[in-house]
């Protein structure tokens, strides 16, 4: 892939599964946050639990809480 940022432009496809598998077996301590608001949807935002301070503005995820299903339901 031209001008590709994501580092994975000089990499073939192999090498991406094989570093995909290795973290797919990692899990990840996350929490939510929801923020409730009259007259427009509910937010909610899912962050590491435990984020170094250096990445705590860049490393989260905000959504809808409408956007959000229960794990189990999801599988």
């Amino acid at each position: 892939m031209n001008g590709s940022t994501g580092g994975y432009g000089d990499r073939s496809t192999r090498q991406r599964l094989s570093t995909a598998t290795q973290y797919a077996t990692e899990t990840a301590a996350l929490e939510s946050i929801v923020v409730r608001y009259e007259g427009r949807p509910d937010r909610c935002t899912i962050t590491p639990r435990e984020c170094p301070a250096d990445d705590q503005l860049t490393t989260w995820l905000s959504a809808d809480v409408d956007a959000f299903v229960d794990l189990s339901d999801a599988r």
